[in-house]
């Protein structure tokens, strides 16, 4: 019989193949009894520095059990069955052209997958190159060479996602996640991101894993056409018939917009073409850059732990009269320019899969109400996030540099000096950041440095530099769908899925959404005939 147990505390040196005799042991069961076990989840407590333990939940599946109530103190015993994953029959309308997926990023991609697995031929256009292409292109970048506008840390195939932290959190549960962690962990990923509490693969493995989802998108018969930017949408009394891009018309019944958040002159088009679109909250702040020696000390305390542990996270969270909060945080990592189009800055974060730098750095975010936009126009939001990126870009000028200014300063509103640490590869600039961001952001932003500081008695700011603004963290509005069909009300045949249709907020979410999208479109469309 399948039991979950939960709560099974050990120590970080504990060896994790040891864990069911542990857990039968506490039960007073035998090992003779187990049939097979698995690790459902894993998290680590660091909230006692003496006693720094990782929390497993298992599924063991035991024979035999006795008639005996199971128990064990600390731990929580329960039958455990897991729903199966299950995408549903396929419909009876025809197609006559493959569904055409705009975008490759985790959105798109994961349409693509299921949508080919089960025999619909998707076509994906993207706008940027291949991904092989595309390190070289972010490479060639960061050494000092001129921004590609369609090759870059935000377009190309894998999304903005590709060039990230590699993050692969999510608040769903469920089969649904849980499948999409194992095709991750099966596409050159590793086994654990199927149950880390925070999975993370890193910078340096995501283009393997994108890569490898291609490959089996097209072993399926699913197609990729680079260098292929939509320009507009053909429709008729209401209903979507094809696609024109830069690189033709291309026919379709279905079109998936699965065109990522930073893609501004398609919501431009959109638009124009009348797709129902309404502003929304997004993210909006600054990103600081610490001693990651430094973090591993007030998170572990004792820095000896790092050898063991790797290198330690946070998230913080201020709940001043405007909630602040950490994002995107990148243990052992490094600050990257978030930009897809000349006289425009941004900030993000990335880091390899060891997470080795000696550079930690995080997002310091607020949330922007539409409330608080210069108009209620659908495109006000996207407009406020080019006037700052504007000032940023002005300062940085065609090097790309980033404006920085240390931490501390930008609490006391004294001007900052350098040099300056940073693992900014195009050089830095000194500024007043504050003027980066809306003066509210700005205010609430510097209240909860002081807040994390205080928290962390006084080693938040130590040595910290602060650098912006962070403006790309998720999309300022939403292109409106029906909740149960998935298709825009504008334009019957239109799926907006993803980060960029405003639906989802990171790696795997947005590829749940896409998941949601190819179930919809199974469930009324038929496959197409095998050529």
């Amino acid at each position: 019989m399948p039991l979950r147990v939960s709560n099974l505390r050990v120590p970080p040196e504990f060896d994790e193949a040891e864990l069911p005799q542990r857990a039968l042991s506490l039960l007073g069961l035998p090992r003779d009894q187990l049939a097979r076990w698995r690790i459902l989840r894993k998290s680590l407590d660091l909230r006692d520095k003496s006693r720094i333990e990782f929390v497993y939940t298992l599924e063991l599946d035991v024979r035999d059990l006795p008639h005996r109530p199971l128990a064990a103190r600390g731990l929580r015993i329960e039958p455990y069955t897991e729903p199966p994953f299950a995408l549903p029959s396929p419909g009876s309308l025809p197609l006559t052209h493959p569904p055409v997926i705009v975008g490759s990023g985790p959105a798109g991609l994961f349409a693509a997958y299921f949508l080919a697995q089960q025999g619909y031929q998707p076509l994906v256009l993207e706008r940027g190159r291949p991904v092989r292409d595309r390190i070289r292109d972010v490479r060639a970048f960061d050494a000092g060479g001129p921004l590609d506008p369609e090759s870059n840390y935000l377009f190309g195939e894998g999304g903005a996602g590709t060039f990230s932290d590699g993050k692969l959190t999510c608040r769903a549960s469920g089969p649904e996640l849980r499948r999409v962690l194992e095709i991750f962990a099966a596409c050159k990923g590793k086994p654990s991101l199927v149950y880390e509490y925070r999975p993370h693969l890193g910078s340096n493995r995501l283009p393997a894993v994108v890569k490898a989802l291609r490959q089996r998108i097209e072993a399926w018969g699913g197609r990729f056409r680079f260098c292929c930017r939509m320009e507009h949408l053909d429709l008729a009394a209401g209903r979507v018939r094809g696609v024109g891009t830069s690189s033709g018309y291309i026919p379709a019944e279905v079109v998936v917009l699965a065109i990522g958040h930073s893609a501004r002159d398609t919501y431009a088009m959109l638009f124009r073409q009348g797709l129902a679109m309404v502003p929304k909250p997004f993210q909006f702040g600054l990103r600081i850059e610490q001693s990651q020696e430094q973090v591993n000390r007030v998170q572990y305390g004792d820095s000896e732990l790092a050898r063991r542990l790797g290198a330690a996270d946070y998230a913080l969270v201020y709940r001043g009269e405007t909630r602040v909060f950490t994002f995107c945080m990148c243990a052992g990592g490094q600050v990257i320019p978030s930009v897809s189009e000349p006289g425009y800055f941004s900030t993000n974060g990335m880091s390899l899969s060891r997470r080795a730098s000696p550079f930690a750095n995080s997002g310091i975010m607020v949330t922007l109400e539409p409330s608080q936009f210069p108009s209620d126009h659908p495109l006000a939001g996207m407009e406020w996030q080019r006037l700052f990126e504007g000032r940023a870009a002005a300062l940085s000028g065609e090097a790309y540099r980033c404006p920085i200014q240390w931490a501390a300063d930008y609490v006391s509103g004294r001007t900052s000096s350098g040099p300056f640490p940073s693992s900014y590869t195009r050089g830095v600039v000194a500024a007043d950041v504050a003027e980066l961001v809306p003066p509210a952001a700005a205010q609430a932003i510097r209240q909860a440095l002081l807040g994390f500081d205080r928290r962390w008695r006084g080693q938040f700011l130590q040595g910290a530099t602060l650098v912006g603004p962070e403006a790309r963290g998720s999309s300022p509005l939403r292109i409106v769908r029906d909740p149960h069909t998935l298709e825009s009300p504008s334009a019957a045949g239109v799926y907006p899925i993803g980060e960029g249709a405003g639906y989802a907020g990171g790696i795997v979410s947005a590829a749940l959404d896409g998941l949601r999208a190819a179930r919809a479109i199974i469930a009324r469309y038929a496959p197409l005939a095998k050529p």
